[in-house]
């Protein structure tokens, strides 16, 4: 049977990475892509199958519910992938209130489109349906250096604007299942990886300020901790609770890869110094500039990702050096679309394809 799949937030960073792997897994699926083509939101990064008769992309907002409920009565999904968030905590900080509006309320809405096309199903396709929140560690708060990893019990005590509306998000999920019967899972993820990533994010800001000779800031003291997930990894992980996972549950993903910010970045210079030497022989690690620190700034996070391995017999194929060596090649093998997106020019897909549409 032809899987019909709904993925929202499909043309930015990890959604775009789902779509193109969900292909690569179901490549006879049908999948509609729901984006409001905000400016982190690249329609290029799927441009390998903008051809393809199986893959629709429609600009809109999930907050939207008739244009939601148009999409569902017309391709009829067995299968909802909620990615559309606000997700950079720098950007919440400053102004919160869209996070609100699109994590809280767009969430919300889409929820309630949702339910009342899974009550139009017949009893074997409510069954057959599911709705995956995708959602991250960030809601579960600050750890101290000797805590225990955050597990699926963990309470929640977000810290930031944006950790804020994501738990808002998680609960409102939950609350729909445990009223309504709506069968969804959530998945929260730790600090992803990889292509396609815009370049405001830790990894590629880093490769693209270091290759332009620009310095490499660096938060505090450094030796704030993070869990870094290949994004390849996750989308694997997406996929197996999509088919095994529980109705109901909650799912970390994480890569087992624990790591402090400045150890990142050190990192990066290193393959740099290896693969792209600057010109006067001396290491990247020369541009690394400590900045203040970013507000109520957590010190800790660390993702228990047993439950994905014991129940679904998931686990992570990269480790962190074999995944940061693919993703900084990445970067340095594809100087046009990292242009494309410093530029802006990417964005003129948008004017050809859908006019002078305001945000």
């Amino acid at each position: 049977m032809i899987k019909r799949i709904l993925v929202t937030g499909g043309a930015g960073f990890i959604g775009a990475n789902f779509i193109l792997d969900w292909f690569m897994a179901n490549p006879d699926s049908v999948v509609v892509n729901l984006d409001k083509l905000t400016y982190a939101a690249n329609p290029n990064n799927l441009k390998s199958i903008h051809n393809n008769p199986r893959y629709q992309l429609v600009r809109g907002d999930i907050g939207d519910r008739v244009l939601v409920a148009e999409l569902l009565n017309k391709y009829q999904p067995q299968i909802i992938v909620n990615f559309a968030a606000e997700s950079h905590v720098d950007r919440s900080i400053h102004g919160p209130e869209a996070f609100m509006q699109t994590n809280v309320m767009g969430t919300f809405y889409l929820l309630e489109s949702t339910r009342q096309y899974w009550l139009s199903l017949s009893a074997s396709e409510q069954i057959a349906f599911r709705f995956l929140h995708v959602s991250t560690d960030e809601v579960y708060g600050s750890l101290t250096p000797n805590d225990p990893a955050f597990t699926e019990t963990t309470a929640y005590a977000p810290n930031s604007p944006y950790s804020a509306s994501k738990a808002a998000s998680d609960h409102l999920v939950r609350a729909w299942h445990h009223t309504y019967g709506l069968p969804v899972v959530t998945t929260n993820c730790s600090n992803n990886y990889g292509a396609l990533q815009f370049p405001e994010k830790l990894i590629p800001l880093i490769i693209l300020n270091a290759l332009d000779g620009k310095a490499l800031p660096v938060y505090g003291d450094g030796l704030n901790v993070r869990d870094w997930l290949y994004v390849a990894d996750h989308c694997s992980a997406i996929r197996r609770v999509l088919s095994h996972g529980q109705i109901g549950q909650t799912y970390n993903i994480g890569g087992a890869n624990e790591l402090s910010n400045i150890d990142v970045v050190r990192q990066i210079c290193q393959l740099l110094d290896e693969l792209r030497p600057r010109g006067d022989g001396l290491s990247y690690a020369q541009q690394i500039t400590f900045v203040a620190d970013r507000l109520g700034h957590d010190r800790r996070y660390a993702i228990n990702a047993e439950k994905m391995v014991d129940e679904l017999g998931w686990r992570p194929e990269e480790t962190f050096s074999t995944g940061l060596r693919k993703t900084v090649q990445w970067y340095l093998d594809n100087p046009v679309w990292v242009n494309e997106v410093r530029s802006g020019d990417y964005r003129q897909w948008l004017t050809m394809n859908y006019g002078e549409k305001k945000e």
